[in-house]
């Protein structure tokens, strides 16, 4: 009956000791494994912050664009008006001193070369005006969308380079 109790105290304290290591290697291994959820998790939120954070960053260069571009805009839209008020002024004044002076006329042929003279310088007046019109309309326009462009180049380098 000894040799049985031995026996059986023996193979307790075999299970005892294979449960405590088999107890301590699950407690390394759990911990071991909280360990790297914890890194991934503390990795994971990293990197979610560091995109956010680029993200607000891109998000205000584009808004900062968009206002560059609607202040060149507003200002070629400025520089038309000046330029439209201007020939409508000059315009208006050629016309008046030439009603004066074909009323004035003596003779038909005076008249006539009255006329076609005015109508002359008005057209070439007009076609320069228009010139000079559409050289500020295409540089408030190439201006306006220089920002925006920037932006576009700016964002497809940065996806290019995320590849």
């Amino acid at each position: 009956m000894a040799d049985t109790a031995e026996t059986i105290k023996k193979t307790v304290d075999q299970t005892v000791a294979n449960t405590k290591a088999q107890t301590e290697q699950f407690k390394a291994q759990a911990e071991t494994a909280q360990a790297a959820g914890a890194k991934a998790l503390r990795e994971g939120m990293e990197k979610t912050t560091a995109s956010l954070a680029e993200l607000s960053a891109h998000s205000k260069s584009n808004l900062e664009a968009l206002t560059a571009s609607a202040t060149a805009a507003q200002k070629g839209a400025e520089a038309l008006s000046a330029q439209a008020l201007s020939y409508g002024k000059t315009s208006w004044e050629h016309s008046v001193a030439a009603a004066q002076s074909i009323a004035q006329a003596r003779s038909v042929q005076e008249l006539i070369e009255l006329q076609t003279n005015f109508a002359k310088s008005a057209m070439e007046t007009y076609l320069s005006e228009v010139t000079k019109m559409t050289e500020t309309l295409t540089g408030s326009v190439k201006d306006s969308f220089k920002p925006i462009n920037e932006r576009v180049t700016a964002t497809v380098e940065t996806f290019q380079a995320a590849r």
